[in-house]
């Protein structure tokens, strides 16, 4: 058995990243040294993850995990959990209640495509479907001043539905709310009495904009995102404080910036870049480093690379996000995002044609080399085979390469139907 490593220099910082294979640490101590740990992600519970690395980090100065986060002055978490939930279509299911006659224009967008030339492919799947899209009567002028009362019994028959369809939160955009939201807080508290759904995003709270389809689908972002990200947030947070840091944990934000998970509970949409989003802190410190403020940044993870742009050291912010083919208007770090990272999937079609994602391996059970279950050959399988990366422990130790596994998986789903040799 190894000695334990001297203790760092009290106080200290960690960071933790959560990203669709593994889960990164990272703790910078008192005297600016810096100490890393990674562990396989845990997709069915990320918290777990981030335990299990704090665990491991804390292993290797003999200590407690609780010794650990004592002499933790900030904990900073970020995490493409939202963005894979959006990617992956695994949102939780949502109604919808819209003023009455509208409940089309989430379907409707925009009636124009991100690519004028291209009329043929088709627009991401409407995240609610059209029996959970209900509209009530009720209206604001374009001033804000109420036309017409709004009819709390038809937000009631809509909660009926919702509850007999087992919706797992309700998105709420009414028409002209963004000047007044007292008919949407109106539906809010009546959800609240007669619907036991904890999930309940106000288009007047979430995306305060004009533009009806832009403030709708944020808001319905939203919703969906809220049952699946903000539990294991909460979950989290209690366990590290429970452990024994004394510190609220911080979220990094799509905007770049950093919030409690009390601040976010409400907005889990802020966070859909919120792993990616912290590249502006890396770029911030290079700058100052290298004496240049015109760089670029690029994290290549398991699904994807995402890369940063800094010019003349200012970093692009926009407030009309495209994420897996939904508009979010939330302030967000403008992110170029392409789907090829380490545990990208490579197949080859019915037409003899190869594809390289967007589908991943994931955590579990990962590229075929991890020896985990995986058969599909992925990009890290590749780059062992073609000696780029080394058989045997890897990544700390935290999975062991397989050259044989890496071999037959390419040989099976890409080499063979192409006739070509693996390499």
């Amino acid at each position: 058995m190894t000695s334990a490593e001297p203790q760092p220099a009290a106080p200290w910082r960690i960071g933790v990243d959560v990203g669709g294979t593994f889960t990164d640490l990272v703790l910078h101590d008192d005297a600016g040294a810096l100490f890393v740990a990674k562990v396989p992600s845990t997709p069915d519970d990320p918290a777990r993850g981030v335990i299990a690395a704090v665990g491991k980090m804390a292993g290797r100065f003999g200590m407690t995990s609780g010794a650990l986060l004592a002499g933790c002055a900030l904990f900073v978490h970020g995490s493409t959990v939202a963005t894979n939930t959006m990617l992956e279509g695994k949102g939780a299911r949502v109604g919808l209640i819209a003023t009455e006659g509208f409940r089309d224009s989430l379907e409707i967008r925009r009636g124009k495509r991100e690519d004028m030339w291209d009329q043929r492919t088709p627009f991401a799947p409407v995240l609610v479907p059209r029996y959970l899209r209900l509209g009530v009567a009720g209206r604001l002028d374009r001033d804000g001043n109420e036309v017409t009362p709004l009819d709390g019994e038809g937000v009631r028959a809509a909660a009926e539905i919702f509850g007999a369809e087992g919706v797992e939160a309700v998105a709420v955009c009414l028409m002209n709310s963004f000047l007044d939201g007292s008919h949407e807080e109106q539906v809010g508290a009546i959800l609240g009495e007669v619907l036991d759904v904890p999930w309940i995003s106000l288009s007047s709270a979430i995306a305060p904009i004009m533009g009806e389809y832009e403030r709708g689908s944020t808001t319905v972002v939203n919703a969906c995102l809220a049952p699946r990200v903000v539990p294991y947030l909460v979950a989290l947070d209690r366990e590290l404080t429970g452990l024994g840091l004394a510190h609220p944990m911080l979220l990094v934000q799509s905007n770049g910036g950093a919030a409690s998970v009390a601040q976010v509970a409400d907005r889990p949409v802020s966070l859909v870049l919120s792993g990616p989003a912290a590249a502006v802190g890396a770029l911030n410190l290079v700058a100052v480093q290298t004496g240049s403020d015109n760089l670029i940044s690029m994290e290549i993870g398991g699904t994807s690379c995402d890369v940063v742009m800094m010019q003349g050291g200012d970093v692009t912010l926009s407030d009309d996000l495209l994420i897996a083919g939904y508009h979010v208007a939330t302030p967000a770090i403008d992110v170029h995002t392409v789907g090829a990272g380490g545990g990208t999937i490579a197949y080859v079609d019915a037409g003899g044609m190869l594809h390289v994602g967007p589908q991943g391996a994931g955590a579990m059970p990962g590229p075929a080399c991890y020896g985990l279950g995986g058969t599909r050959p992925t990009v890290t399988d590749a780059l062992l085979v073609l000696g780029r990366l080394r058989p045997g422990a890897y990544a700390g130790g935290a999975v062991s390469l397989d050259l044989d596994l890496a071999r037959a998986a390419l040989q099976e789903h890409v080499a063979g139907p192409l006739g070509l040799v693996v390499e």
